[in-house]
């Protein structure tokens, strides 16, 4: 098994980045990048946003959420009865009411 490490370029909407991963870890950086891609266009039409730092922190928040409603399911190991998935879901939705408010100055600069 080699460790060397590699680097794969990747497109995340429209943006291309350089990660470093392992041959070994390459499929699974690619459905990372595929889902987190999905993810943030899917976050860009709903909101109609088009500042890509706040899609990708809500982008990151419902995969977050999707994670924790799966474990809360027990689709995933861990401490699954300690996960509250509507107070999960009310912090979110006030993240992404600060996050709003904080970038809604830079919106208004950009019209």
């Amino acid at each position: 098994m080699s460790t060397e490490t590699n680097f794969l370029d990747v497109k995340i909407m429209g943006r291309e980045y350089r990660v470093a991963c392992s041959a070994e870890e390459r499929d699974a950086l690619l459905a990372a990048v595929d889902l987190v891609d999905n993810k943030m266009r899917e976050i860009a039409q709903r909101t109609k946003s088009t500042i890509a730092e706040r899609v990708a922190v809500m982008a990151a928040l419902n995969i977050a959420h999707e994670l924790l409603a799966g474990q809360a399911a027990g689709g995933v190991e861990g401490d699954a009865e300690s996960v509250d998935t509507s107070e999960t879901k009310r912090r979110i939705d006030h993240m992404g009411a600060r996050i709003d408010s904080v970038l809604a100055p830079q919106q208004q600069l950009d019209i």
